[in-house]
């Protein structure tokens, strides 16, 4: 992505609040998104997130605060009075259309020119790489392909800003990872802001240029994929994204001197015999393996350390396929990380 540091904001929410009843789903909530980026709102059920979302379209109306697109106030402006555009999980194409039909759809509303229609349509399929789909229905196309569609439906209004509410949630594991390199590569080259709502974390590290970290209506923080992993700045964000062994300050300071909560990663966490000596930046902690979960590319292992703290490290497996794993259940053994690797939570 090219540097934003310099470009308007594309999407700015001020002081921003929504009230259903006595329930306040969003409360006071701040936050800018750059001209060109690919911007996710992660968070769990709940979290307010897809309300937000469904604000900067004009599908909710705002409680108090403001919203600007490109600098402009569209608080109360209608949705088809904003230059945005909205990508659902239940991408809703029309059955008895051709993919062309659909992908037209919001040209042919709007009475454009038959000849600069049928251009901007093949240009949008190319753009998914759907070209050859054209003449198709859509029961004919398989899920990906029918998550492309709604995506160059939309992209063909070439709006400034472009929502997406989890489109790719009905998708299953493998499908899914493999749209999520398309979706970015295709916003790469269309340079349009994206805004997408998820609560898969992998999803949201995956795809992002930056995150917001949505919980109970508010954002816990907002940072590159890399600030908000390596970076927690609450214990929620610590523990929701990704797996994390968050240790309370009263522990923290038996183990380190220092009463300061702080998290450390699985990955950056080690298994060693119960008897090896740690080095001097290192912190370790005597437990018992109780539990190992095999994934694959690694094997996690639980650990019930001293003191009742429970450490989860993770060791990549690097071993030969038919070798057996180098721990087992109820093995006594230190686990080891580098201070260094330790992240401080505020």
């Amino acid at each position: 992505m090219a540097d934003t540091a310099a470009t308007p904001h594309a999407v700015e929410l001020r002081g921003v609040s929504k009230r259903f009843g006595d329930t306040t789903a969003v409360a006071e909530l701040d936050l800018a998104v750059r001209s060109g980026e690919f911007f996710s709102m992660l968070g769990p059920s709940g979290s307010g997130k897809t309300t937000v979302l469904r604000m900067i379209a004009g599908f909710e109306e705002v409680t108090s605060g403001s919203i600007l697109l490109d600098g402009d106030d569209v608080t109360r402006s209608a949705p088809f009075d904003r230059a945005v555009n909205t990508v659902f999980q239940d991408y809703a194409l029309f059955p008895h259309m051709t993919i062309a039909q659909n992908v037209a759809y919001g040209l042919t509303v709007r009475k454009t020119p038959k000849a600069e229609t049928q251009q901007r349509v093949a240009e949008a399929l190319e753009q998914v790489r759907l070209g050859y789909a054209a003449d198709r229905l859509p029961h004919q196309l398989s899920g990906g392909q029918r998550q492309r569609i709604a995506l160059a439906r939309a992209l063909i209004l070439r709006p400034r800003v472009l929502l997406l509410d989890e489109p790719l949630g009905a998708l299953d594991k493998q499908l899914r990872e493999q749209m999520q390199i398309e979706l970015k590569q295709i916003q790469r080259e269309v340079g349009i802001t994206f805004i997408f709502v998820t609560h898969d974390q992998e999803e949201a590290l995956t795809l992002s240029d930056r995150i917001a970290v949505f919980n109970q209506g508010r954002v816990e923080q907002v940072g590159t994929p890399r600030e908000v992993y390596e970076f927690p700045q609450t214990a929620f964000v610590a523990g929701f994204l990704g797996v994390s062994n968050l240790i309370a300050p009263d522990l923290a300071e038996r183990l380190t001197g220092e009463s300061r909560a702080f998290t450390v990663r699985p990955e950056r966490v080690r298994i060693a015999p119960a008897d090896a000596a740690p080095a001097a930046h290192e912190t370790s902690v005597l437990g018992t393996i109780s539990e190992l979960v095999y994934t694959g590319p690694a094997t996690r292992y639980i650990v019930e350390g001293e003191h009742g703290l429970r450490v989860i490290a993770e060791r990549h497996n690097d071993h030969a396929p038919n070798d057996t794993a180098p721990w087992s259940r109820g093995d006594r053994v230190r686990v080891v990380w580098a201070t260094e690797h330790a992240a401080v939570v505020p």
